[in-house]
């Protein structure tokens, strides 16, 4: 096989890059190792920043979304057995976040392609990448016993941190930072109605506590906890408990519990890879950074690799200018650290580190404060909160 440009994973990043590319009459196929139902049946974030809405509806697949997503003009930081609201369309000019979950997301993708008749392959085994290094990069991997190959101009890893795309890389051609954080997010979804019509984010003696929605009677709750915890370990009583404990006695009273249908821990962990291009091989989304989900830029971000992974390939199939592509690697980071930071201020000031003593908390208190006290300071977090332009 042969064709243009070969995407590794089928993740929202790599349907929409393969979308907007289909859109602009680029070949590209897509190769997953899951299976689709796989795909579509993980459980991941939901908060849409302006810009990945805007990606959405230019792939042509967003109409369920702006159909049923649950638009947010604000979100509410509790501290101290209070609230305090930041206000997202008045301190940014009307711009909003959306909630809307990434399996829909994906599964409103995957349906696009193929409708579109664009070419996925599921299911793909023992994937490997050759010769990116090169002008002719090809991909090869194994599928109902046999070996295949797909000869191509670029190949675009988004297939995850622990996808083979970063993997092929040579070690001494990227450099990595990252951040480990002795904590995790103990999470569960269950149908009931949200606590309130927007996010609420905690910071407790306690712990962390973060109160979101999927839906209208759909929510999905967070506590933070031990790295060493086990999901099982927790009764869906024993985590309505603690929740309702970390929460303003108002907000407390409104949680409406009931069964959950998921419940799993996610650990913390800020990470960059640098570059994300190596010669014809581009990394884009969670196989380039990974962000801690407080302040919900994972999916955002990679929607922002492909915003410029999409306008690279095009200037070179459309314009024939090396330009776009050239740049891919520094534009993309520069937005990915300013994100990076965000999550890290975010998850650094709502929750409780094991280090922490006195006066680090009373920091936190500060820092809360002042973002109740001033305008400035909180119209700095609702224009990261909204996303920062593309």
């Amino acid at each position: 096989m042969r064709t243009q440009v070969v995407i590794v994973g089928s993740g929202p990043a790599g349907l929409l890059l393969g979308q907007l590319l289909g859109n602009a009459g680029i070949q590209s196929i897509i190769v997953e190792r899951a299976s689709r139902d796989y795909v579509l049946n993980r459980v991941r974030a939901g908060v849409l920043e302006e810009g990945t809405m805007a990606l959405m509806r230019q792939s042509g697949a967003g109409g369920r979304m702006d159909a049923e997503g649950l638009l947010h003009n604000g979100f509410s930081l509790a501290f101290n057995g209070r609230s305090q609201r930041i206000d997202l369309a008045g301190l940014t000019g009307g711009k909003h976040v959306m909630v809307y979950g990434q399996t829909e997301l994906t599964k409103d993708l995957m349906e696009k392609r193929e409708a579109d008749g664009l070419q996925s392959i599921f299911n793909a085994e023992a994937v490997e990448l050759h010769d990116f290094d090169s002008d002719h990069p090809h991909v090869t991997y194994q599928k109902d016993g046999s070996g295949h190959r797909i000869d191509c101009d670029f190949i675009v890893g988004c297939d995850g941190g622990h996808g083979v795309s970063r993997a092929s890389v040579p070690e001494n051609a990227i450099t990595t930072y990252e951040r480990i954080y002795p904590f995790g997010w103990l999470g569960i979804l269950a149908d009931v109605p949200p606590a309130s019509d927007e996010l609420i984010y905690a910071n407790h003696t306690r712990g962390f506590a973060l109160c979101s929605m999927r839906s209208h009677t759909r929510s999905r709750y967070y506590v933070q906890c031990g790295l060493d915890e086990k999901a099982e370990a927790w009764t869906d009583d024993r985590f309505w408990d603690e929740l309702r404990r970390r929460l303003p006695q108002e907000v407390a009273d409104a949680v409406v519990t009931g069964p959950s249908f998921e419940k799993s821990i996610a650990p913390l962990r800020s990470f960059v890879a640098e570059p994300l291009r190596f010669g014809r091989l581009f990394l884009a989304g969670d196989s380039g950074h990974i962000v801690p989900p407080t302040g919900a830029k994972g999916l955002n971000l990679a929607a922002s690799d492909v915003h410029y992974m999409f306008a690279g390939l095009s200037e070179h199939y459309l314009e024939k200018s090396s330009a776009g592509l050239d740049a891919y690697s520094t534009r993309a980071l520069t937005r990915v650290w300013k994100a990076v930071r965000f999550s890290w201020s975010m998850t650094m000031l709502l929750h409780r580190f094991p280090e922490h003593g006195d006066f680090d908390r009373k920091i936190q208190e500060a820092e809360l404060d002042y973002l109740s006290d001033s305008v400035a300071a909180s119209t700095v977090m609702a224009e990261n909160y909204v996303g920062l332009p593309l």
